[in-house]
């Protein structure tokens, strides 16, 4: 006897954390430049953060979906986003889309923008220690940026929140330059070429 006939198919992709981490590093290290006064202007900012923080970290998003990876899905999803964002408003401030809407602009709402993403960022730190620790560590410091940039748009605190926020960007972009290359050759050689370092295990169910 036959059974009903019912086949499940699982479509096999590969790994796309390496694409969407290639992506965090290059534009935070291109905006972190910006930040500290290394580089000048938005201008040759906002097509790394469309095309390397936005499409390459929504390309990885929608094949951790397809991994069932809820973490890198969710996480890469939401910063694909954010830097969509992100790099529409410099574009309004800029005059891109006309001068009426750059003269209506009010800085304090993209900081009310980070301010939430700052609250998302300490939950996914609090998933990530069931990731690794460079993933780890990386958020905690995207945690530190978003708090910077949130507080400096929001004209809280003086100059230290733009500063902070620099340095942690250029910190970010350090680390995930690491994972993205660790994660690249441990999938391609099928072990620990490079380490990540285990889960921390903290809220593991017993």
């Amino acid at each position: 006897m036959s059974n009903s006939g019912e086949h499940k198919v699982q479509i096999v992709v590969a790994d796309p954390s390496a694409v969407g981490l290639l992506g965090l590093a290059v534009v935070t290290a291109v905006a972190a430049s910006q930040k500290l006064g290394i580089t000048t202007g938005l201008s040759f900012v906002i097509p790394w953060a469309i095309f390397l923080g936005a499409v390459a970290q929504l390309i990885a998003s929608v094949y951790d979906f397809n991994h069932n990876n809820l973490f890198g899905a969710t996480v890469f999803g939401a910063f694909g986003l954010f830097w969509l964002g992100v790099a529409s408003s410099w574009m309004i401030k800029m005059g891109a889309f006309g001068p009426e809407l750059a003269a209506d602009v009010d800085g304090r709402q993209i900081g009310y923008a980070f301010l939430v993403f700052f609250v998302f960022a300490v939950v996914a730190t609090i998933a990530a220690t069931e990731t690794n620790k460079t993933l780890f560590i990386d958020m905690i410091f995207i945690d530190i940026l978003l708090f910077g940039l949130a507080f400096d748009a929001l004209g809280i605190g003086g100059n230290w929140a733009h500063g902070m926020a620099a340095y942690a960007e250029v910190i970010v972009s350090i680390i995930s330059l690491y994972a993205c290359c660790a994660t690249f050759l441990n999938k391609f050689f099928g072990r620990s070429f490079w380490p990540l370092g285990a889960p921390l295990g903290i809220f593991k169910k017993g």
